[in-house]
């Protein structure tokens, strides 16, 4: 959950930054698609390499299976797995942010947490949660009233308090749009056609890491999509059932169950009927990159033909890249835990209005969308997905171990 954004040179940089130079960025004046240019040609990729293969010989190394799923490569001075050779100084450096600033801010993450999980305990009190079916959705997505605002600010409020905590102290936000500079409603868009305010019907957002649900969270506190084991995990659990959370359950084989696509699509629709309502947060690529390549989009976000709001998010480094990828979690949150510094940039798009073409055709739709977000946000398109990346981290782990 990357290397430093173009033009920004006051913050820190990558040496990745230049290896993207080198390969070629999304030219600026790359069309949209149409039906029909959609449907002959695959989506434009600088990565023509066939993601590695379990059953290829003689065995790739390191160097071999990162640049075929360049998407997934670590580039930080951790390298992959994190567990790059450190000089001295680092090592240092490392073990006195372990004794002192690691267990401060742990400590202060835990009483974060624990106090936003008693305010949603209290206000969920004598509340029953929104379950159709026992299949179906367990979450408070139908809260309003006061107890919806408490939950919505203190949500925000402690959201941004826990990225400060993990070194996030100044966060760079980017408008594209320069009619909506420093104007910009957390839940509301400007429909510049009729001048009326206008919800877009989900934000669609690049994936980095699991920090980029704290900075939703903090920005417009929107319902995700989540694992269903997320929903019973000790404090988090009811405070994604507080965010009203669309949990996928794979296994369910109830017939009369909706899939994630209809119950994301019934959520989008109620919070442009409702605006006390929240809105829907997708990750599109369904998996995370290193930040600097984007994935193919699936087609969920798109199915309810409403405008959606595409919002980049990248994370300039220096030492210790933020990108969840071929790290252990545990591995990630002590090394980002031990870095002083960290820092987030923003640039949030103008609202995306389909036309009739791309509300007939919802691949054409989010295909089109993913384009635009790969100019405007200087990222690499590439065709490889998460079956590539599963067995990038499998034979990552493979010659790790036998090492």
């Amino acid at each position: 959950m990357d290397s430093e954004p173009h033009g920004m040179s006051s913050e820190p940089h990558s040496q990745h930054s230049e290896l993207n130079l080198e390969e070629g960025h999304i030219k600026d004046d790359l069309p949209l698609l149409t039906s029909s240019s959609s449907s002959t040609s695959k989506p434009t990729t600088t990565d023509d390499k066939p993601g590695p293969s379990s059953s290829s010989t003689p065995e790739p190394d390191i160097e071999e299976l990162e640049k075929q799923c360049a998407a997934y490569a670590r580039h930080d001075m951790y390298g992959t797995m994190g567990r790059a050779k450190l000089p001295w100084t680092q090592k240092v450096l490392l073990g006195i942010a372990i004794i002192t600033l690691f267990p401060l801010r742990v400590v202060s993450a835990t009483l974060v947490v624990v106090l936003y999980y008693l305010i949603c305990r209290g206000c969920t009190l004598c509340l029953a949660p929104n379950q159709e079916h026992e299949d179906e959705q367990d979450d408070y997505s139908h809260m309003g009233g006061w107890r919806r605002r408490i939950i919505y600010w203190f949500g925000r409020v402690l959201s941004r308090a826990l990225l400060f905590v993990f070194g996030f102290y100044w966060i760079k936000e980017t408008y594209r749009d320069p009619d909506m500079d420093n104007k910009f409603n957390d839940e509301l868009e400007v429909n510049h056609d009729s001048n009326e305010i206008e919800r877009p019907g989900a934000i669609i957002s690049n994936h980095v890491s699991h920090l980029d649900i704290l900075y939703h969270m903090s920005s417009s506190f929107p319902s995700f999509v989540a694992k269903k084991s997320v929903s019973k995990l000790p404090l988090v659990g009811l405070i994604s059932k507080c965010l009203g959370c669309v949990y996928v359950q794979r296994e369910s084989k109830s017939s009369d169950f909706k899939g994630v696509s209809g119950v994301v699509n019934d959520r989008i629709n109620e919070s442009l009927q409702d605006k006390s309502a929240p809105m829907m947060m997708l990750f599109p690529e369904g998996t995370t990159t290193n930040g600097d390549y984007i994935l193919p989009f699936k087609t969920g976000a798109f199915l309810s033909k409403a405008p959606v709001l595409p919002v980049i998010l990248r994370y300039p480094y220096e030492k210790f890249s933020p990108a969840w990828d071929t790290i252990s979690g545990v591995r990630h949150v002590i090394l980002l835990l031990c870095q002083f510094v960290n820092y987030i940039t923003v640039l949030r798009l103008p609202l995306y209005y389909p036309s009739q073409e791309e509300k007939d055709d919802p691949k054409l739709y989010a295909e089109n969308v993913r384009r635009l977000m790969a100019r405007e946000g200087n990222l690499i398109m590439t065709d490889i997905g998460l079956a590539e990346k599963r067995v990038y981290h499998a034979a990552i782990h493979g010659l790790f171990a036998k090492r």
